[in-house]
């Protein structure tokens, strides 16, 4: 289990530098929980997990100066800790995809945190490449550029191991302990999680027909979630 975390974090890194040098969507839940899911050997639960998350944090835009949740961190976890889990324990279900995604839902906004201070330690490299820029140190421009990427990959990979590693080993622990009613509830979660987020994306948008259009994305949402449940039985 120790090298899976190892390379789901490094991948996890690799996929988080899409939001802030990349900028070709890879880092959006939708992709990146396939992704990891499909590094797992298991693309299945990672869709499951992205499509619910993208659903939820869609209104989450990194507008002007506003730092949004990472929720790219937060996909990476939730879709390794679901399916590595379920390696441990012999068990691959809905229900386990939703206890992880409650339990490993806020550290979307820890890792906001940790965005937060990583831009902080970064303005010095900026004034820096300006002032490099100025003297007309093309690679002056270039190394302080890298060294603010290799920074934010630093953290974010230090970021996932740290609260992977022991939470695959939490989620494990805990999730054959749940009574049956429980269980029931994250079943019911199961279906309600795509509901939320279909109004959470409503809100996003004021366009006439939009209403409509979302809650077809809805039912689709639910349509691939239940496809996949059954190829994953």
């Amino acid at each position: 289990m120790f090298c899976n975390v190892l390379i789901t974090s490094v991948a996890g890194g690799i996929v988080c530098l899409d939001r802030i040098s990349l900028q070709v969507m890879i880092s959006r839940p939708v992709v990146a929980g396939p992704a990891i899911g499909l590094l797992l050997h298991d693309p299945l639960t990672g869709l499951l997990c992205g499509a619910l998350l993208e659903l939820l944090w869609i209104d989450r835009l990194p507008i002007g100066t506003y730092v949004p949740p990472n929720d790219t961190v937060a996909t990476v976890v939730i879709t390794a800790a679901a399916i590595l889990a379920g390696d441990r324990m012999g068990i691959h279900s809905r229900e386990l995809a939703v206890f992880c995604i409650l339990l490993f839902f806020p550290l979307g906004y820890a890792a906001r945190f940790m965005d937060t201070l990583i831009i902080r330690f970064n303005d010095r490299l900026s004034r820096d490449a300006v002032a490099a820029a100025e003297r007309g140190d093309i690679q002056g421009v270039s190394g302080r550029h890298l060294l603010g990427m290799a920074r934010s990959f630093a953290a974010t990979v230090l970021f996932i191991f740290i609260f992977l590693y022991p939470g695959v080993l939490l989620a494990a622990w805990v999730f054959p302990l749940l009574p049956q009613y429980f269980r029931k509830a994250l079943t019911l979660c199961y279906y309600f999680l795509p509901l939320l987020g279909v109004a959470v994306a409503i809100r996003t948008v004021k366009r006439r027909g939009m209403v409509g259009f979302f809650c077809a994305v809805f039912v689709a949402v639910l349509v691939i979630m239940e496809f996949a449940h059954e190829l994953a039985k």
